[in-house]
């Protein structure tokens, strides 16, 4: 994975794409405008794109009257806003909920009924929301997927199974001790919608599993510092969390009934993929435009997040055979067809990542409720406290190692740091109560704003690992509890 892209000047715009402030940026303006005028943010999210062109096919006779279409369209999508705060009324249907979600799924994101008009297909909506989450963030979902698909190549992080048995065994610890928290703490409010609970948090259980790479690493390097050995550590379990994330995304949350036929399209695509490494054609667009508009179609009809349809072929893009490591930038200068992919759209997907966080973060503070705190306990709690028990039961019980120059008080800091879960945070909890169903409003916001609310995780961290007397690499650091080395470790 290389740390920028397009070869990044440095100034003030450079430092935006680099920190992935854009995302930031988009999130805050929603919050703010959300919270401002609730009403226009919403018909903004989900105002139907195909009024625009209605409107200049038709500027005569229904010139006037399309913009009131998209607003009723909005409201129709929102009906529940005023009831949200009386989320604990509905008990009498929410026993009901998944099923009514699951029905309301099968015409894909905002549908509005148009899957049963086309034989089943899923022809949804082309709302702004729609457009961001199920288009758009295909290329981002692609890039993460070229990150953990080079982690296995020779040199990559994942290559040497041995090497990165703790990390992934940390891995483990940090998606099932949050999805554990979480489900604990929602059958003890009694509103997981399960066992005869009322309610739906139990859907959300994901949520608190994912770890938001970008963020986690920038708040990691100014707890360890560059060369540190618990930044090789971080990065292998973010990586591995992705992979994780991006298979329960596709399991956990299908979009309405699954209909495995359309996966022969995906392989179809993939297969086109191999002629066209036979032919040696090497433009990425190539093959984004045709096996991969065939393979992000396939997911949309089969069921699975759209936003996932770019997956599949990015192992059979033609690429190097090494993997030079996480952030290396002498990968900036490689051209096969896969780096060339994430160089071109490195920098436009932070410009998508601000669109998702303006399109997905305009929740209202009174939103907060029972589905913040428990993506807050899953994510503060449950990441550190999974992470470090399987760390100590993969070096004490199964006598793996851990990277020289880490002990404990690093690998609870760094559960700290992977606590943030934000980006992906936010896209499970859209695809877990999406927005087709009014009923899921409340809890929906809700569990939002725990997403928001884990950058607390990062200050959190920065905080503990200052009391346990951990210092930048190249600082002096406190050695009461172990002797510090500071090489840099490929693991």
């Amino acid at each position: 994975m290389s740390s920028s892209g397009n070869h990044a000047k440095s100034g003030p715009v450079a430092f935006l794409f680099e920190n992935s402030l854009f995302l930031v940026f988009g999130a805050v303006a929603a919050l703010v405008w959300a919270n401002v005028d609730q009403h226009s943010y919403h018909n903004f999210v989900h105002f139907d794109l195909k009024q625009v062109i209605s409107d200049r096919d038709g500027a005569g006779s229904h010139g006037h009257g399309e913009p009131g279409a998209a607003e009723e369209h909005a409201d129709e999508d929102h009906a529940g806003d005023a009831h949200t705060d009386a989320e604990g009324s509905h008990e009498g249907d929410d026993d009901h909920d998944g099923e009514h979600a699951a029905e309301e799924g099968e015409g894909g994101h905002d549908s509005g009924g148009h899957g049963n008009a086309s034989g089943g297909l899923r022809w949804p909506h082309l709302t702004v929301h729609f457009l961001i989450n199920d288009i758009l963030m295909a290329l981002f979902f692609a890039i993460a997927g070229k990150e953990v698909w080079e982690s296995m190549l020779p040199g990559g992080a994942l290559s040497n199974p041995r090497k990165a048995a703790t990390p992934l065994l940390a891995t483990l610890g940090g998606v099932l001790g949050p999805a554990a928290l979480y489900l604990a703490g929602a059958l003890a409010v009694g509103q997981t919608g399960w066992f005869g609970q009322p309610g739906n948090l139990g859907r959300g259980w994901a949520i608190p599993c994912a770890t938001d790479i970008a963020f986690s690493y920038l708040v990691a390097r100014m707890i360890f510092g560059q060369g540190h050995p618990a930044i090789a550590f971080l990065l292998l379990l973010a990586i591995a969390d992705d992979a994780a994330g991006l298979v329960i995304l596709a399991i956990a949350y299908p979009q309405g009934a699954m209909q495995p036929a359309w996966f022969l399209l995906t392989a179809a695509a993939v297969a086109l993929c191999f002629v066209f490494r036979k032919m040696r054609i090497q433009s990425f667009w190539a093959y984004l435009l045709i096996p991969g508009v065939m393979s992000w179609f396939s997911f949309q009809f089969a069921g699975v997040h759209a936003a996932l349809g770019l997956v599949p072929i990015i192992p059979v893009l033609p690429h190097a055979h090494t993997d030079l490591g996480i952030f290396a930038r002498k990968e900036l200068d490689r051209h096969d067809t896969l780096n060339e992919f994430e160089h071109w759209w490195k920098n436009p997907v932070e410009i998508i990542l601000g669109l998702f966080g303006l399109a997905n973060a305009g929740v209202t503070f009174s939103s907060v409720g029972a589905g913040t705190l428990l993506v807050l306990f899953g994510l503060v709690v449950g990441k550190p406290l999974g992470i470090t028990l399987l760390t100590w039961i993969a070096q004490k019980i199964l006598r793996l190692e851990i990277p020289a120059g880490m002990g404990y008080r690093h690998i609870v800091t760094l559960g700290m740091v992977a606590g943030i879960g934000f980006t992906v945070a936010l896209f499970v909890s859209e695809a877990a109560y999406p927005s087709s169903n009014a009923a899921y409003e409340g809890v929906r916001d809700a569990v939002k704003m725990g997403a928001l609310a884990s950058f607390g995780a990062g200050v959190l961290a920065i905080a503990l690992g200052r009391a346990l007397g951990i210092r930048p690499t190249g600082a002096e650091e406190d050695s009461s509890s172990e002797t510090e080395a500071a090489p840099a470790v490929d693991l």
